[in-house]
């Protein structure tokens, strides 16, 4: 049974990200996505009602809220997720199952009943946010994700840079996406996971106690330049 996890975002800037990765590879295993040292794409088509009801209620700072996204890696198909990310203040959840290539076609075309045919509670439950809240691809964010992980704590430490929406499409697929950063400076986001605790180590080489922490969203950032960058 999976739990809600502890999650604590912060803004960095260029030489504490490179401090920072050198202290923290030391101790860490690089994720096994990773493609090079930098890490590995991240590509995510998030999903919100025709009120943007997702969105309001991040800005609005409600306690427990909800996301939908399609994921990709590395701009392969080989791998797609349906994901759920829950969140409870600073604990989050993420459910997450397998699509393949033609049912994300499927969902594309507004063509949903197959999710009700498949074994997994989030399958149906996406199916119903579709139909009856009239849930809506709403942008596509990308970003470059350097990944850590250690056992103790079951800690996962990430610094994710470029973040940018395409703004030509909401397909991840698109052949010919173009994409704009949407953060000036400090451009890396330092995220840190864990379940009941922290393993003072870890705490102690990223010295959290010197940043400031924020509440990011990925999603809200990319979508509220999306809104700006098409004028609606």
């Amino acid at each position: 049974m999976k739990r809600f996890r502890h999650e604590l975002k912060y803004f960095i800037n260029e030489k504490d990200y490179a401090t920072l990765r050198d202290k923290i590879s030391l101790v860490l295993t690089q994720d096994r996505h990773s493609v090079s040292r930098d890490g590995y794409l991240i590509r995510s088509l998030y999903f919100d009602n025709v009120y943007d009801h997702d969105l309001i209620q991040k800005n609005s700072g409600i306690f427990r809220r909800k996301k939908f996204r399609i994921r990709t890696y590395n701009y392969s198909e080989d791998v797609i997720k349906l994901e759920k990310k829950s969140r409870q203040g600073e604990y989050i959840l993420k459910s997450s199952v397998p699509i393949t290539r033609e049912e994300y076609e499927q969902i594309l075309d507004w063509d949903y009943d197959f999710l009700l045919k498949k074994t997994g509670q989030l399958y149906q439950e996406f199916y119903y946010y579709l139909t009856s809240s009239q849930m809506r691809p709403r942008v596509i964010v990308d970003y470059v994700r350097e990944a850590y992980v250690g056992t103790l704590g079951n800690v996962r430490v990430t610094f994710d840079k470029e973040l940018s929406f395409v703004t030509n499409s909401v397909d991840l697929f698109e052949k010919h996406p173009v994409s704009e950063e949407v953060l000036d400076y400090p451009k890396t986001i330092l995220e840190v996971k864990y379940d009941e605790f922290l393993p003072e180590y870890v705490r102690q080489l990223l010295q959290l106690e010197s940043h400031q922490r924020s509440a990011i969203s990925k999603y809200v950032h990319c979508r509220m330049a999306s809104i700006r960058y098409h004028g609606l």
